[in-house]
């Protein structure tokens, strides 16, 4: 059961909108390999901020995701791409479909 998630929002630096795009357009293929990541999305909120929203069935499955390979990646190209730190908000879901 989906009954865990994370939501987690960035802010481009002027001139990185699209490399930010780009990076997150490109994870979901991290995502794929990740076998406790229930879904993955990846989206566009205004031209400047971005967002993921993942699912899990386990707090494991959570915090292996927290330390995975896309975290790993966003991190290490933070400070040419953000303007500000990740702002990662763990949620639980209280119903979905």
């Amino acid at each position: 059961m989906k009954n865990l998630g994370l939501l987690v929002t960035v802010k481009a630096k002027d001139g990185k909108e699209k490399a930010v795009s780009n990076f997150l357009a490109s994870a979901v293929d991290l995502a794929l390999q990740e076998d406790k990541t229930l879904t993955w999305y990846a989206f566009q909120i205004n031209p400047s901020t971005f967002g993921v929203f993942d699912t899990f069935e386990t707090e494991a499955g959570r915090d292996a995701h927290l330390n995975g390979e896309i975290a790993k990646a966003l991190m290490a190209n933070a400070d040419e791409l953000l303007s500000e730190s990740p702002k990662i908000e763990k949620i639980n879901i209280l119903s979905n479909k």
